[in-house]
């Protein structure tokens, strides 16, 4: 066992690690990690923790001693609960940890120091209220782009300054001519009506004494833009966009200055005028004429005697929340990997990787020249393929100032799904350089890597990082490209487990459930999407539907296992047991849900193009299965929060509705009453057959499998089970043989066709290279990519067996002829890892276990054993497999 010095305090973190300024919460809890200066003892296991807290200026407690906990006898390390007095609004202190170990009399040193600060706690800390340029604009119509202003002086040096900022609507804000943070589509998109979420920015650095002024650019965004399929709606929160912005400034003599939006005084209020954004749409794109820039709108000294005043607007302050989760950033820039000439003579940039973001160009010409940029996923027939976009133009315009050093520009309130863009205008010749795909997405950590000897699969595998990447940008959504852009919450039901291996989403999943949980109808109906689109004429109301509604159970209960989040379970308990209890009074005493309109296994790929819910599985057997699982894991969700009589209730209620499932859909010899892969996947991972039947549908499985030729029969429903199925069954060779078709529909069959992310339907291109003549026809959707959380499971070999990760199962189990394989994961424990090659008839096995944490090994041939902390390389026997099909 390591001596205490060896040990020491790594990765101190609050609540989801991001933001640390402006903290939303009182009470922020707090994680670690346990590292070792030298080779760690697999036995070292944590025994007690001490908090030291130390208020830092210019907080009230400023000057006080440090706070300290004590010794705190607990092995506790994951969101551990703030032990200290709780923070009050704007405090700010130093937050350090040391530990115990188990038989270690003395403890490791304090880490280093964790600052965080909170943002504003109560309503009563805002004055600010939401300001909107001063004249009339037809409701009907996009508005265009204001620009806003505010001088304002300072009298005398500045210690500290918090920009606390959100809007209705889109913003950016500038402080003397200069940009406040990166984030971008701030504040994103929440139930407006219960949440609005605002950041935090220091802005010390770009204030001075004396004369200051605060500008914003302001567009219509989700509040009041056009959103929503079949034409979309506009106005959904609001007719008028407004800016909410209080900047509060300490001065080194202790006094404190607050700027805000609201009403003028004394001549020094908000200004608006128009600027050079003469449109600005998230579907049709960004018209920018840099003629018409206003140079310095948010420095001192402006002459804004010709703009406009502003209107007031009300907004109660206690739905004004903390952002929990990363902002929308900028993550990555691709430059053009060909440069193509279409047949009508257009020219067009291949930027080999379908992607999320916008253009970014630098052009030199004479004023009033335009160039024009339209985005899309693919060609067809050589040219531009924009019916799959359905009504949203994504196209962006620039009309030059005609500066003769040149211009440089990018949208700033737009975003685009595209792999090709056609350039129109340009003047003179492209050059490298001259135009630049900047990837945007909110800003998580990346936690999870994958690969093995196949490079198909790897492409797979990087296909859906790709469409991770594209469709979280700010809330999960279900494309990138068309007129659609929604949360909708069967994509991420499935989805999740295999987010939340690839990226952070600790905190921008628990974000997203509380609009769930706000959207929530009184009656326990969860909407198909989340934000909601309220108002006017919806082509889906919201209604009660199995697999998607059943998000309000599912992800939170992943969020667990994954993260060790107890918080979220009981932050989303009441809407968790909404969903189950409306389902229990629609199924009734019979506990067969088998009313209403169902998705059921939505995509399934014999759905006709214009039919997508025509699948094979019985819609209701669809929605039974996945009462009795919800029903299940509810009760285990009751039973981590102490609910004892829940826990019971639900758990009765699940075996209940297990019952009526078999009696209804089992029939003799394990089979279906929809005989179909979704059908035999669903009643095996959910455990709803007894073990005899079990064991026949299992096998039933692999020979429907076998019978479509290991061709994927699975919609959204099924498509994250299906592999499950057949390994909890014993038929690891025929999952594999599903994982590594080449013919549609499969995945490999998307990777053959030159796919850079996964489709919304099994054939979004057709193997003739025509797109598919459905209206819903996206190439990046996540939900087929669910197929992921298995790899990095089954074939690779990395899962929890606690949550968290607090124990690992390492259970590889190869196949398809692979030679390797490997996965990688940042743990809340810290980073742990699995990989195996073959070497002849040996398996090689190398695991990695972070401290603090244990591993259950299970290879093939070898009694089941157990780990410690540190590296182990473990053999075993190679269980022949068969070969994947040829590339």
């Amino acid at each position: 066992m390591p001596h205490r010095t060896d040990v020491v305090v790594t990765d101190l973190r609050a609540e989801h690690g991001v933001p640390l300024l402006g903290l939303g919460t009182s009470r922020p809890r707090l994680s670690w990690t346990a590292g070792a200066t030298g080779e760690p003892s697999p036995e070292w296991e944590q025994g007690a923790y001490e908090v030291r807290v130390t208020p830092l200026p210019p907080a009230p407690r400023a000057g006080e001693e440090s706070w300290s906990s004590g010794r705190i006898d607990s092995g506790d390390s994951v969101l551990v609960p703030w032990p200290a007095p709780p923070l009050r609004s704007r405090e700010r202190v130093r937050v350090e940890v040391r530990l115990w170990g188990a038989e270690d009399p003395e403890p490791t040193p304090f880490s280093p120091p964790l600052v965080v600060e909170t943002g504003l706690l109560d309503p009563s800390d805002w004055v600010a209220v939401p300001v909107g340029p001063d004249w009339d604009e037809d409701p009907d119509t996009d508005h265009r782009p204001a620009l806003l202003r505010r001088q304002f002086s300072l009298p005398g040096p500045v210690a500290r300054a918090r920009l606390h900022v959100t809007a209705h609507g889109l913003h950016e804000v500038e402080l003397n001519g200069s940009r406040v943070g990166d984030e971008v589509l701030a504040p994103g998109w929440t139930s407006y009506a219960h949440r609005l979420r605002y950041r935090t920015h220091d802005v010390t650095h770009l204030l001075r004494e004396g004369d200051n002024a605060l500008g914003a650019w302001l567009a219509d965004g989700w509040y009041r833009g056009r959103y929503g399929v079949r034409g979309g709606n506009r106005n959904l929160y609001g007719e008028r966009t407004a800016l909410i912005a209080q900047l509060e400034v300490d001065l080194a003599d202790g006094h404190r200055v607050v700027v805000a939006t609201g009403p003028g005084e004394d001549g020094h209020g908000w200004r608006a005028a128009h600027g050079p954004l003469l449109a600005s749409s998230l579907y049709e794109g960004e018209h920018h004429d840099a003629r018409l820039a206003v140079a310095g709108f948010s420095t001192p000294g402006f002459d804004d005697s010709g703009w406009a005043g502003v209107r007031s607007y009300e907004r109660d302050p206690a739905t004004l929340v903390a952002a929990e989760g990363p902002p929308v950033r900028c993550t990555q820039e691709v430059l053009p990997v060909a440069v193509l000439t279409s047949p009508s003579g257009a020219t067009v940039l291949d930027f080999g990787q379908n992607l999320t973001g916008r253009l970014r160009i630098r052009v030199r010409g004479r004023a009033g020249e335009r160039v024009q940029l339209r985005h899309a996923e693919v060609l067809q027939d050589g040219e531009l393929y924009t019916r799959p976009l359905r009504t949203a133009a994504a196209t962006d315009t620039y009309v030059l100032a005609g500066s003769p050093e040149g211009e440089v520009w990018e949208p700033r309130f737009t975003m685009h799904g595209f792999r090709y863009a056609e350039v129109t205008g340009w003047p003179g010749r492209l050059h490298e350089g001259d135009v630049v795909a900047r990837v945007h997405h909110s800003d998580m950590a990346r936690t999870g890597w994958f690969s093995c000897s196949d490079e198909r699969l790897n492409r797979l595998h990087e296909n859906v990082v790709w469409s991770m990447r594209s469709n979280f940008v700010d809330i999960p959504t279900d494309c990138p490209q068309r007129d659609e852009r929604l949360g909708w919450t069967g994509d991420i039901q499935v989805f999740a487990p295999t987010a939340s291996f690839l990226y952070d989403v600790s905190g921008f999943l628990a974000s997203w459930l509380r609009d769930v949980a706000a959207e929530q109808l009184p009656d326990g109906t969860v909407p198909w999407y989340v934000p909601d689109i309220p108002g006017g004429p919806r082509w889906t109301p919201a209604r009660p539907g199995a697999v998607w509604g059943d998000v309000a159970v599912l992800t939170p209960w992943v969020l667990h296992q994954r993260y060790g989040d107890v918080g979220v379970l009981r932050a989303q308990y009441d809407s968790a047991k909404a969903w189950v209890d409306l389902v229990e009074r629609l199924a009734g005493p019979g506990r067969l849900w088998n009313t209403g309109l169902q998705l059921g296994d939505w995509l399934d790929p014999a759905a006709p193009p214009d039919d997508p819910a025509d699948a094979r599985t019985d819609k209701y057997l669809v929605a039974t299965a996945y009462f009795a699982h919800s029903a299940r894991t509810l009760s285990r969700i009751a039973t981590v929060l102490g609910e004892h009589e829940d826990a019971e209730r639900y758990g009765t209620l699940a075996d209940e509705v297990r019952d009526a499932f078999t009696a209804e859909h089992l029939r003799p010899g394990g089979r279906l009453s929809s005989d179909a892969q979704t059908a035999y996947a669903l009643a095996i991972v959910f455990d709803l057959l007894p073990g005899g039947e079990r064991v026949a549908a299992g096998r039933r499985l692999a020979e429907l499998v076998a019978e479509d030729d290991n061709r994927v029969a699975t919609g959204f429903a099924g498509v994250n089970l299906v592999t499950d199925a057949l390994t909890l069954t014993g038929h690891d060779a025929t999952a594999y043989a599903l994982l590594t078709e080449t013919g549609c529909p499969s995945w490999l069959y998307q990777v053959a066709m030159g796919a850079t992310t996964t489709w919304e339907r099994w054939d979004s291109m057709l193997p003739d290279g025509t797109v598919n003549p459905g209206q819903m026809t996206s190439f990046n959707h996540y939900a087929l990519g669910s197929i992921a959380d298995w790899m990095h499971r089954a074939l690779a070999g990395l899962a929890p067996a606690e949550p968290g990760f607090r124990r690992l199962l390492v259970r590889p189990r190869p196949g398809a002829g692979l030679t390797s394989a490997s996965a990688r994961h940042e743990t809340p424990y810290g980073p742990a890892s699995v990989s195996w090659r073959r070497d002849g008839e040996r398996l090689v096995v190398d695991v990695d276990v972070p401290l603090g944490a244990r591993a259950e090994i299970d290879l093939p041939g070898r009694p089941v054993s157990e780990v410690g902390a540190g590296r182990h390389r473990f053999e075993a026997t190679a269980t022949p497999t068969p070969a994947s099909s040829p590339a």
